[in-house]
């Protein structure tokens, strides 16, 4: 685990892993996909705000004992394999 091994230089590793944001790449999507995609997520009912994300982002920085952590920011939304 790359936490464990960087540990001994002082340096923490932590990952977020996103579902589906508002970001300018997903904007070029059809409105009404986006919409339906946004729905699909349980709680809340949208699309992630990259705000969001920087959000967890700082916190994780600002937390010194968060090392190793792996975060998932998808308003609980699991796609279905194909």
């Amino acid at each position: 685990m790359l936490a464990r091994d960087l540990a001994r230089e002082a340096i923490r590793v932590n990952t977020v892993q996103p579902g589906l944001f508002d970001t300018p790449a997903m904007r070029r999507a059809p409105p009404e996909f986006l919409a339906a995609m946004g729905r699909r997520a349980p709680f809340p009912n949208r699309l992630g705000r990259p705000e969001e994300f920087a959000h967890l982002v700082l916190a994780l920085i600002r937390n010194p004992y968060a090392n190793g952590a792996v975060v998932r920011l998808d308003g609980a939304l699991r796609m279905e394999p194909r």
